[in-house]
């Protein structure tokens, strides 16, 4: 179920013509909420350097956000950006 801070990913016309590992990312990020690389990986059953590429597209694209994650500093936490209509 999408998470109320999430943007509709469904609708977005940026992801039209992004790799389908993008896509699947996205989504994932949209129904799951924020996550690292490796939750990613897990949840998509994608490989790390895939979940990578496709993380890089959609910071690229203005669709993903990476913060520091509180509890591994050493880690990023991704999530979607928020759309301001």
């Amino acid at each position: 179920m999408p998470t109320e801070s999430s943007c509709s990913v469904s609708d977005a016309a940026e992801l039209q013509e992004l790799p389908p590992s993008a896509k699947l990312v996205a989504k994932t990020l949209e129904y799951e909420g924020k996550l690292t690389q490796s939750q990613l990986s897990e949840s998509t059953l994608l490989p790390v350097r895939t979940i990578r590429t496709a993380l890089r597209t959609l910071e690229e694209n203005d669709i993903v956000t990476a913060r520091i994650s509180t509890m591994d500093a050493r880690q990023q936490v991704y999530s979607l950006k928020i759309k301001q209509d």
